[in-house]
Parts: C-alpha cells; structure tokens; sequence
C-alpha cells in the first residue's frame, strides 16, 4: 500500500481521501502513507490540502470519500477520540496550551480525564509532570504560568503532553514558524532523540531548508492532489520547489543578471540609538537593497521601528536626502516617503476581517475623497485593482476580507498598500516570513524591480539565503550593534553565517 514498505510497516495508511466545503474540492483523492519510526514531511503551498489531511487522520473532518489504516487497522470514520487511542496526536500552531494554567497543569489535566478520576492530589499531579518532561529532557519551572513562557516552551509543553498520551505518531503542523534558529536546532534534536525511541513524525512544512535537515520521506501536495512521495534523498531543492508550486525557479540566475542602478545618497543614519540597539551608522542609495541581518534580540526590529517613527531614538541623527530629520511618529515618517512592512502581519499590518479594497488603500484615503471628505469607492476599487494585479494577489473579489486570503497573498496586501503611497525608502522587516515558495519567489522579484526603478529598500531579515538572493550587501547585528558589513562581492551564506556567528 506504500512504495516503502508492506502493511505491517506502515503506521499511518490514508488511500483516496476526498473532502469538500461548500461545493469546493480541498482533496482530490489523496494518498499518504507513513512508516513506522520515520520523520516524514507532508509539504505544499498554502491552500494546497496539508491542513485538511491533518484534520481527517486525526478524526476532526470526516472525510467524504477514502479510508484510513493506522498501523493495519481499519478506521472507517476516525472519530478524535479514535485518533488519539490509535496514538495519534496533533501540534497545531497554537500548541492548544492553557495559558491561565501552569505547566504542571497543562501536561497533568488530560491524564487525569482520561482515567475519569475524581480525585486528585498535587503530589500526583507533579508526578505525573515530571514524568511528561523528563521524556524530553525537558527543563522548566512546572509551578510557571504557561503564559509567561517563550513560545519555544510552549510547543515543548505540547510534546510533552502528546507523548503521556503514549503518541506513536505526533504530527507537528508548521512548527517552526514563531522559532529562532536556536529554538529550532533544540526542536530538530528532540524530534531526532523520539524518532530514536520509535515515535513516528510528521511534519507538516513549506521550508526548503528544513524539509531537507529533518525529513527522511516526503510526500508533497498541489491543489488538493499528490504530487510526488518519494525518499527525501531522491528530490533535489530545484525539483522541490518545481513540485511544490509548478514552476520552475532559477534564484543563482536571478541574482547573478541583477542590474546595478545604485544613485544618489537617500537615507543616512549615523550613531542612531534607541531601546534595543546603539550607534548604528549606515547609508542606504537610490536603487540600492540593503540587508540587515540578525536574530532575534539582535536590535534589527527595533532599528526598523525608529526608522519608521514607532520608536524614540535616544540619540544619533537620521538624514534624508541630505537634511536631518525628526521622526516622531509614523505619520511624519509617512510624509516624508518611509514605509513601513511589519514583521508580524497579522496583528501590525492588516486589518483582518476587512476588505482587500480597504486594506490597500487605507493609507491614501485623504487622496481618494473628495473635497468634502467622501471616500471615492469607484476611485478605491480602481487603485485596488490596479495593485491586486500588480502584485499578483490570487483573489475572485476584492471586497472579501484579507483573511481569506493565503500568507503570501496578504503579504502582498501589505505591501500593496504601501507601495501605493509611492515611498521613497521601504523597509521590510521579514518579508517573507511564513509564505510559501511561490509567493516568496514573486516578492523578491518585486524588490528587485522596484530597486531598478530607482527605490531605496532596507530588507530586516534572519534568513540568510533571503539577503542573498535580493540585497546588494548587508549590514550584521548582533546584540544591539552594527558588528560588521558586507559587501556585494563578498555577500554569500558561509561570510553570513561567519559574520553572525
């Protein structure tokens, strides 16, 4: 039933799952099968079905055609109580934690309930917790309040709570999304350490880099229908993302025909400080991208924020072109042709549960009415369009909220409305962060553009091949500081990652 092994090897086997909403097909007769004690990677766009698939194995869908094994065993309808008994279980992106609860709580309460006992003690409840992160090597305060913890803490705690439940396969659905490369590397080595001790994982990801670390299969989805499934050795980064969005991508050529179009000075910073860095001097040219590189602490967001009058500078000066200015808030910013794309955009950059329409051209409503100060909504929907198809944003109607829309398509959003504002320097503070290869393709391609066209781009990134493939050179913090530069000719993973390091 599986191109790696007979039945008894299998522990998870869905054949020819289909499932539609409202008349749309969302899986289109898809196949997936796991092998007991393997990290496999389930892998497609946003949209592509991985988060349906998800829900069916672990009963929360009923799928409308298809049928589930799990390790032999038939399940014609996989209920989540099923799922769970089987030893399946799911990390979703929210981890599903208690955040008014403390540790203890959160890894002792569903041990309790499953057992239908009454009555308990502390005493036991702490054993019970102890157990849970010593699986793990776990360490943390158990008497800590969830909610008070780091995020990488969090999904530990999930971990934790999963494997008293004795999981034979955990499911970890985008699980690196809010991590640094720190927390991830802890991640990697403890999925490592449970494949080591027979519990089977997967992994639910969009990132090249990672499918290829931690994967020892793939299986990959597009438009509701398999793809390919095949041992991670046999695929190569080209035919990944060939599979992934059906396109072919040619990043080392893109970079190499970058054209050189750097002119006059536009932006200086020299000595600026503020809470969370200090002394940062650079300059940043017409038609120029410049990276600014770092982790998280390292003051890059927080740079970002006081160039975009969000953060009060303690000291230093900002110059554009060629007169110092004062940036007390972001609507000085904005008049002075400084935007702003935040890092976080769900919560700082769109207004989720309103239009495509009106989040595109919120910032330039004053130009859209009229002398009495009625917004134009013939005159609004013309701008969004325009910016809608310059962007490339796969939309049926502009008048559906933003959240119906893909991560890479709301990027796209954001960026739209700002670029509408025809800025003379635009920041963007991890750019692509949580879109996927294809949109993340399209966005570096608008940044080039745009530096050709003459526009100053500071692009606030952690991703190291991200500053490659669009930057004409880079500027590293580490900790608050400006601890180094590099040049166009020198720009290449190994000096970044010697820089940053």
């Amino acid at each position: 039933m599986g191109r790696y092994g007979d039945m008894m090897s299998n522990i998870l086997c869905a054949k020819g799952i289909k499932k539609s909403f409202d008349g749309v097909h969302a899986l289109k007769g898809v196949d997936l099968t796991i092998n007991k004690g393997e990290i496999h990677c389930l892998a497609g766009e946003n949209g592509c079905g991985k988060s349906t698939i998800i829900k069916i194995i672990s009963g929360f869908y009923r799928p409308d055609e298809g049928a589930i094994e799990v390790a032999g065993k038939g399940f014609p309808v996989m209920t989540p109580t099923q799922a769970i008994k089987a030893g399946i279980q799911v990390i979703y992106q929210d981890f599903s934690v208690f955040p008014n609860l403390t540790v203890l709580e959160n890894l002792a309460f569903n041990q309790v309930l499953a057992n239908k006992k009454r009555l308990v003690n502390k005493k036991e409840f702490r054993k019970i917790a102890e157990e849970a992160v010593k699986k793990i090597n776990f360490e943390v305060d158990l008497d800590a309040l969830v909610e008070t913890l780091p995020v990488a803490d969090k999904q530990l705690i999930a971990i934790s709570r999963a494997l008293l439940d004795n999981a034979k396969l955990i499911i970890m659905d985008e699980p690196t999304t809010a991590l640094t490369k720190k927390e991830i590397k802890r991640l990697f080595e403890i999925i490592a350490a449970l494949k080591k001790n027979g519990v089977t994982i997967l992994f639910v990801s969009h990132k090249l880099d990672e499918v290829f670390e931690i994967s020892d299969s793939i299986t990959i989805l597009r438009n509701g229908e398999n793809v390919i499934s095949c041992p991670t050795s046999e695929i190569t980064e080209e035919k990944f993302a060939y599979y992934m969005t059906g396109r072919h991508f040619d990043t080392a050529q893109t970079r190499k025909n970058m054209k050189k179009n750097i002119g006059a000075k536009m932006l200086e910073v020299k000595n600026l400080s503020a809470p969370g860095f200090e002394n940062v001097s650079f300059e940043l040219h017409k038609g120029e991208i410049l990276g600014v590189i770092g982790q998280l602490g390292s003051g890059r967001t927080e740079l970002s924020l006081a160039l975009f009058g969000l953060l009060k500078p303690t000291d230093g000066k900002i110059i554009m072109e060629g007169k110092e200015v004062k940036l007390p808030n972001v609507n000085v910013a904005h008049k002075l042709g400084i935007a702003l794309v935040p890092e976080d955009r769900l919560t700082e950059g769109l207004f989720l549960s309103q239009s495509i329409v009106k989040n595109i051209t919120v910032c330039r409503m004053d130009e859209l009415a009229s002398s009495i100060g009625i917004l134009s909504n013939k005159k609004s929907v013309e701008e969004s369009d325009k910016w809608v198809k310059g962007m490339g944003v796969v939309t049926k109607n502009h008048e559906l909220p933003v959240q119906t829309l893909s991560g890479g398509n709301q990027q796209k959003v954001v960026l739209g409305r700002w670029l509408a504002t025809t800025p003379k320097v635009l920041i963007l503070n991890g750019p692509t962060v949580g879109v996927d290869i294809g949109a993340k393709y399209d966005i570096h391609n608008l940044l080039r553009k745009l530096a050709e066209e003459g526009m100053a781009i500071i692009v606030v990134s952690d991703d190291a091949e991200e500053v490659i493939e669009t930057c004409n050179r880079a500027i590293i913090m580490r900790s608050g500081y400006v601890t180094g530069e590099i040049s166009e000719e020198a720009l290449s993973r190994e000096a970044l990652a010697l820089a940053s390091n």
